[in-house]
């Protein structure tokens, strides 16, 4: 008798998810959220100019063990009008991420770019039924840019580094 015959499920271990593929989304999940509407039920009556809205955006990455990393997606969205804060929204989304037998030099650009673009329609989607929830119209993020959002940490990294090195090779002031 198969395993189907059975009613047991086939599904295979973690260890051998996708074991060919360069990366595997594990698991995914919640890890915070936040909604706040400090103005209510006040920004509900009054009626008010069309919000000013931001969205920030960051990923990190930890790294569990060899080849498995927690990729996590942050999004932040803060809407204003002049004067009052209608909401503000705080999503950490994450997901358990394995990477393959893949050259070291794309471990990061699977980690930073591939996993977080794999994990944002979700993030997306939580964002704007939270906001909706919370009686506002849905709040639909747009495309983000992984790919420049990992070439700006790089760039930052490198700067920072090239502080470090002119401040250590700086000389020391002459004692009076």
């Amino acid at each position: 008798m198969s395993d189907s015959d059975t009613g047991t499920d086939e599904a295979a271990a973690p260890s051998e998810v996708n074991s060919g593929s360069p990366i595997s989304i594990l698991h995914q999940y919640t890890k915070d959220l936040s909604f706040e509407n400090p103005g209510a039920p006040q920004v509900f009556v009054q009626e008010a100019a069309a919000p000013e809205v931001s969205i920030n955006v960051d990923v990190n990455v930890a790294q569990l063990g060899e080849r498995d990393h927690e990729v996590s997606l942050q999004l932040n969205a803060l809407a204003k009008t002049a004067d009052t804060t209608l909401f503000m929204a705080e999503l950490v989304y994450c997901g358990l991420v394995r990477i393959g037998d893949v050259p070291e030099e794309h471990v990061q650009p699977l980690l930073m770019i591939e996993a977080p673009r794999l994990l944002f329609p979700y993030a997306r989607n939580i964002i704007s039924d939270t906001t909706r929830d919370g009686g506002f119209p849905a709040l639909m993020v747009g495309h983000v840019d992984f790919v420049e959002l990992f070439r700006r940490r790089l760039e930052g990294l490198k700067e920072a580094a090239d502080a470090a090195t002119a401040a250590k090779d700086a000389p020391e002031p002459a004692a009076t």
